[in-house]
């Protein structure tokens, strides 16, 4: 699985695209875990991963992508540039307050564009909701991604072979590696990536490719085992 795996992340990092690359390493981990695979060799897996970060930040990124760490582990380095988006995320989630600034309001910071014009409606879709909705928009949006979890995974439990689980946890994991990726750069847990948030940032194939892992989700439902 992990070979199978590895040519089609091999590609996306040639793109490149870091961030979209990195969430398929939960996944993988994920569906290795389920499917069976010894825990001391997960270990490994992840002790052998962690011991090529340094290597990897070192060497193998490009110069924007250093800019995005420095970014997050200092904003106010570079305000202008490279912490221009980061500060901005924060300043529009910080100020929605507990119910928001309501929806297209004027003091909205999508509305004075204070947020990154050409990504509020892709990565930086967050800030926006929790701007004009609030906490309470924010705590609805993520607990409608967790009934989303939860759903996968009592699917995975009824499903009618080891398939249809592989397909369920690794959708699941999918779906939480990519909400928590992109909720976490925007409110300062994570460095910034260009990691949309599912079914609710604008975008094409991915959006594709979530609908289509829903419809196979639903499948493995549909034949699903009898409970006895």
């Amino acid at each position: 699985m992990a070979g199978i795996r590895g040519a089609p992340m091999l590609l996306i990092l040639l793109q490149p695209d870091l961030g979209e690359a990195i969430i398929w390493i939960p996944v993988v981990l994920a569906m290795l875990f389920v499917g069976g695979m010894p825990k001391r060799y997960l270990i490994c897996i992840v002790l052998l991963g962690a011991a090529f970060i340094p290597l990897m930040v070192n060497f193998g990124l490009h110069g924007y992508q250093r800019k995005r760490i420095t970014a997050f582990v200092d904003p106010d380095l570079d305000p202008l540039d490279s912490g221009y988006g980061i500060n901005q995320a924060l300043n529009a989630v910080g100020s929605g307050g507990w119910a928001g600034l309501g929806f297209r309001s004027p003091n909205s910071q999508i509305e004075i564009e204070s947020l990154p014009q050409t990504a509020v409606q892709n990565d930086y879709i967050f800030p926006v909701i929790a701007n004009q909705w609030g906490f309470l928009g924010g705590v609805i949006l993520v607990g409608g991604f967790g009934l989303l979890l939860l759903t996968s995974l009592v699917v995975a439990y009824r499903a009618a072979d080891d398939v249809g689980v592989l397909l369920c946890v690794g959708f699941a994991a999918l779906i939480f590696t990519h909400v928590f990726q992109n909720i976490g750069m925007m409110v300062g847990m994570l460095p910034i990536t260009g990691v949309p948030l599912p079914l609710i940032s604008y975008s094409g194939s991915f959006v594709l490719m979530i609908m289509f892992a829903l419809g196979l989700v639903n499948s493995v439902w549909v034949h699903r085992k009898a409970l006895a």
